[in-house]
């Protein structure tokens, strides 16, 4: 009788035991899907960021004008003041230039939080200069421009900036 009440205590306390083993790979778990919850959303923002990065360059392309004169370089705003086109008031490359910058910050600001953008055109790569006749012909940019995104990145479950993290997406290319 003596053994058997020891064998009941011994397996009490093997219970307990294999319920704290279980208990402790739980937490663990629970930590890797924080983790892995934050690695998912920090990849979506850079997906985000890369997409619009991309769909920027191809209005910059759309618009060689507004690109050889200048239109696109300085930051990107979404300052709604971008002139509407219309079939009875057609606008300027300047105007399409305009409307694509406040168009893109609007859409970064809506995917990205605290987005800040820029775009940086260096005509003089292009080894020549062209008139304002040439420019009007339209030819392709031969110049290169630099296109700096930056936004903030916080941790899982962090209400505050107070451990934000500042992002940079930086791109050289030829539209």
């Amino acid at each position: 009788m003596r053994t058997m009440a020891r064998q009941r205590g011994v397996s009490l306390i093997e219970v307990l035991m294999a319920v704290l083993i279980f208990s402790v790979g739980l937490i663990g778990l629970a930590g890797l899907l924080v983790m892995a919850t934050r690695s998912n959303h920090a990849a979506y923002l850079r997906t985000q960021v890369t997409f619009l990065a991309g769909n920027m360059a191809d209005r910059m392309r759309a618009n060689p004008i507004g690109l050889w004169t200048g239109a696109y370089d300085g930051e990107a705003k979404a300052d709604g003041s971008a002139k509407a086109c219309t079939a009875a008031a057609s606008c300027t490359p300047a105007d399409v230039a305009a409307r694509d910058k406040s168009t893109w910050a609007t859409l970064l600001a809506t995917a990205v939080p605290d987005a800040k953008a820029s775009i940086r055109c260096d005509r003089t790569a292009a080894g020549f200069t062209l008139s304002p006749e040439q420019i009007n012909m339209r030819p392709p940019f031969g110049g290169s421009c630099a296109m700096t995104v930056q936004w903030t990145e916080r941790k899982a479950g962090d209400k505050s900036h107070s451990e934000a993290a500042t992002q940079t997406f930086a791109w050289v290319f030829q539209p």
